[in-house]
Parts: C-alpha cells; structure tokens; sequence
C-alpha cells in the first residue's frame, strides 16, 4: 500500500530500507522528542529489528515516509488494548534535513484519513513533550485539537516535562 504526495510518499518498510532509516534515525534530535524506546544511538541493527517488528502488518499501520526510494522518517499509529482499541497512539519522525518543509503535517493528513476509512477505529490520539511545540503545531495544522496537559508527567533525558494531548475524532459515527 502507498500514500502519495508530489513529494514523498507512505509506504511499507522493507528490509532493503534498513541503511536508509538509520542514516536518517540516527540523531539525538530525534530521539530527545520521543519515547525511550527509541534508542540513540540508532545503529543498523536496531533498524533492521524495527522492520523486521512491522513486515506483513494486516492492517498496516506503520508506514516509512520516503523520498524516492530513501526513508527520511516514520508515521505510524500504535493500537492499545481494553478501553483503548479503538483509539489508537499517532507517532511519527522526519529526519532532520526535512524539517520545516510541511512534510509531516502532510503525513499526519494522509495517514490519518487512512485511519478513519480503513481502520476500525473512532478516534486517533497523540502525545507531545513540552519541550516540541513544532510538533504542536503541526498537529494542529494536520486538524488536531489539544485536549489537555498533564503536568510532569514525562522524564527524558534528565528532564521533567510536561505531556501535551491531542485528538481528532471520526465524524459521523453511529
């Protein structure tokens, strides 16, 4: 499955990706805005497991965002369990040469119109650390509305942050 704009395109992840998503993942400005889980460093090892955790999705809910045939970044929604299944986490990164370029607000479009036609769900909801009001923002210009802060409620990097919520629904849900 492919998601196209006239300049990047959301895809599945292939093995084959595995060189391109490191040179781009391998930052510490990324990984300071994300959850632990992604490491930085950010080797080739640890990209060919992140693949080899998303080939073969049904439904795919992790997409490479790529320029041409390089991984510059990853959109993904994250589904959880009990109250939750129906309302899935939105993650997503860009390397760092493409910021400011509206990539990832164009991504969050794309994948959140995907969600709402293809996935069962009702809503998609996303955190941001305080500290990244650009992810704020973009959010914001993809349709999300902040729906609320918990206060101190992240820790990174020795830091003690604020969590800013953010939403969209599905319309006319019976």
């Amino acid at each position: 499955m492919e998601l196209k704009r006239h300049d990047f395109t959301l895809r599945e992840l292939n093995l084959a990706d595995a060189p391109t998503l490191q040179l781009h993942a391998n930052n510490p400005n990324i990984s300071r805005f994300l959850f632990n889980r992604f490491p930085f460093p950010y080797t080739l090892e640890d990209a060919e497991s992140f693949i080899n955790s998303k080939v073969g999705q049904d439904p795919i809910t992790c997409f490479a965002i790529a320029i041409n045939e390089d991984v510059i970044g990853i959109i993904s929604l994250e589904f959880r369990i009990d109250v939750y299944t129906k309302a899935p986490l939105l993650g997503y990164w860009v390397s760092e040469q493409y910021w400011g370029k509206g990539i990832v607000t164009e991504a969050v479009k794309l994948i959140t119109d995907y969600a709402f036609k293809h996935l069962d769900i009702i809503s998609i909801r996303a955190v941001v650390f305080d500290n990244n009001p650009v992810s704020m923002r973009v959010l914001e210009k993809a349709g999300y509305l902040k729906e609320g802060i918990l206060k101190n409620n992240i820790f990174k990097n020795g830091e003690i942050l604020d969590e800013h919520i953010y939403g969209i629904v599905k319309k006319n849900i019976n």
